[in-house]
Parts: C-alpha cells; sequence; structure tokens
C-alpha cells in the first residue's frame, strides 16, 4: 500500500476511532464514564494502513509491540521505520494521521481533551493556551510519559470500570509531562502548593465520608475546597501524604473493614457495591493490596484463621 496524504474532515470524537481502524480494541472506555480523558487498546492489530481523522482530542499512541515495518505521515512529521517500544506519538487535536504497519502491533491509544491540557498549562505553569499549543511529536522516550499511559491502561484492562478519580488524575498528570517535557522541555513548574488548609481539608474529608458510594470525582472534591482541580490534587497530597484517589480508595477499604466485622449476612459483592466500588473484583483487590489478605478471609474470625485443625487426641488408657 503506498502512503496517501490524509484526508482532512470534520472532527470525530475519540471512541468513533473504533469504526474507522481494523480489527477489534482489547479494551475501550467507551462505558466508563471517565472525564477529560478516553483510551482504547489494541493486541495483536492485524497488519493494515488506517487513517485518524482529525479528532476532538489530542492523541497520544504507546508502541508496546512494534511491527516489523512502519510508516507514519502526520503534518509534516514522516516515519519510514518502526518507532521503538516503549516510545509515544503525540497527534493534536484536529490533525489527521496516516500510519501503516506490516505485521501485527499492539498498541494503546489516550486522548486528552484540549481544554483540560489549556487549565493545566495555565496553572501549573502559567502559560497562555496558545503558547502551551502541542505540536506533532515522534518518538518520544519519556519514562514518567510512559508509566502515566501505562497506568490508564491498568484501569482500562481492569475486569472492573476502572477507578473514574484515578483517570481525572492521570489526565492531569500526562498533561504536565506533556507541556513539561514535550512542548516546553526547559519550562519547570511554579512554587510547590502549600498543603491544603485543615479547614477546608475537613470539608472535603467530610464530603468524601458521606460519598463514598457514589464515587467523588476530582472535580467534585476541588470544588469543596474552592481550588481548580489541578491544585487541589496538590494541595490535597501535601496534606495527607497521598493523593485524593489513592485516600478514597483507602477510606473504601476502611469502611469495608467495619462492614465486614459487624455484618457478616452481607455478600461480598453487596460490600463492594456499598463502599463505592464497582464489583466484587475491584473490591478484593484493593482490599488485599491494602489489609494483606482478602475480605473473605478478613471476614472469618481471626481465631479461625489461625487455628490449625488437629487430629483428636486419644484419651489416656
Amino acid at each position: 500500500m503506498q502512503p496517501r496524504e490524509p484526508e482532512v474532515g470534520g472532527l470525530i470524537s475519540p471512541l468513533e476511532l473504533i469504526k474507522q481502524f481494523p480489527g477489534e480494541p482489547f479494551a475501550a472506555s467507551d462505558r466508563r464514564r471517565w472525564v477529560g480523558l478516553e483510551a482504547l487498546r489494541y493486541r495483536y492489530q492485524p497488519p493494515n494502513g488506517a487513517l485518524q481523522p482529525p479528532l476532538t482530542h489530542l492523541s497520544l499512541v504507546l508502541f508496546i509491540n512494534t511491527p516489523a515495518e512502519f510508516e507514519l505521515r502526520c503534518d509534516g512529521v514522516t516515519r519510514l521505520v518502526p518507532p521503538r517500544a516503549g516510545s509515544v506519538l503525540v497527534v493534536p487535536a484536529g490533525t489527521p494521521a496516516w500510519w501503516r504497519w506490516s505485521t501485527r502491533s499492539d498498541s494503546l491509544h489516550v486522548f486528552l481533551e484540549p481544554g483540560l491540557v489549556a487549565r493545566v498549562a495555565a496553572e501549573a505553569f502559567d502559560l497562555d493556551p496558545v503558547r502551551a499549543s502541542i505540536p506533532p511529536l515522534d518518538g518520544l522516550d519519556l519514562p514518567p510519559l510512559r508509566a502515566a499511559m501505562l497506568a490508564v491502561n491498568d484501569e482500562l484492562t481492569t475486569d472492573a470500570v476502572g477507578d473514574r478519580l484515578a483517570t481525572e488524575s492521570l489526565a492531569n498528570l500526562l498533561a504536565v509531562h506533556l507541556i513539561r517535557n514535550a512542548s516546553a522541555p526547559r519550562l519547570s513548574d511554579r512554587r510547590a502548593d502549600d498543603p491544603l488548609p485543615r479547614e477546608k481539608l475537613r470539608a472535603v474529608i467530610e464530603f468524601v465520608e458521606e460519598h463514598l458510594d457514589a464515587g467523588p470525582s476530582l472535580d467534585e472534591m476541588a470544588a469543596i475546597a474552592g481550588v481548580s482541580p489541578f491544585h487541589f490534587a496538590r494541595q490535597f497530597k501535601r496534606a495527607t501524604g497521598m493523593p485524593p484517589h489513592q485516600y478514597v480508595i483507602t477510606r473504601r477499604v476502611e469502611r469495608a473493614k467495619q462492614m465486614l466485622q459487624v455484618r457478616g449476612n452481607q455478600s461480598l459483592a453487596e460490600v463492594a457495591l456499598h463502599v463505592g466500588f464497582s464489583d466484587q473484583s475491584q473490591f478484593t483487590r484493593h482490599f488485599k493490596r491494602l489489609v494483606g489478605v482478602t475480605p473473605g478471609q478478613f471476614r472469618v474470625p481471626r481465631k479461625n484463621r489461625l487455628t490449625v485443625a488437629r487430629p483428636a487426641e486419644k484419651p489416656c488408657e
């Protein structure tokens, strides 16, 4: 197949690419209600050529396993050799791209809302959104950016629906890495935010406790504190020692422990939903990571967990 110029058409949403790309995605974020971010994961995508029409979102492609032959054309960027595994391609919103690959490929596609990137540029770097525009970037080898994308992949491919609060935080983190390392390599963050004031922290914690089952979002928590989502995440971490999404998970596990100790008649699935986990699988994964045992093992009385069954001794004759 010979390369051809991408045809510029109307903007489409990221998840409409499922109809444009060959092969079915292994995982997609279409039912996960994420904010500021969408994602597609392809495994063993068949050889083909694909046109990515202009999108409403900025596109990041992480090449996990690269094909033997690869071509790319995107707004002045031309690649005729395969990219390195672990490298990232960035395609700005509104920019078409065309690529061709010869063997099955494995890639992760993450899409960021331009408004989110512009907001982070203003809040984190005091940049005018025009100065923070991201050009097409090919072959980025940035470990922090790759790690954040792989964290999105973990949320996308989990058996559960993924943690919405975690992906909101990851969307902000991806924008920071792009602006700092790709758009302006010498740019540094403004001075570190002070910890969230005690009164605001107390109000946020009360809100979290009252809404654990509903899944408080980053925007909601930031609104309670009266600051932007980006600054809230930084101030909250300085005040508590953990990011907002990890704090919420910790509180859910603590509440689940209380329920398991006093409500032995509820199923684990019911406990999971009551404390805000999407399903029993997600509940079990986080519970075991934080507590060291599964919820089912925790619910068994401790003395029973430690007792080792022994054969009855024969009475002395």
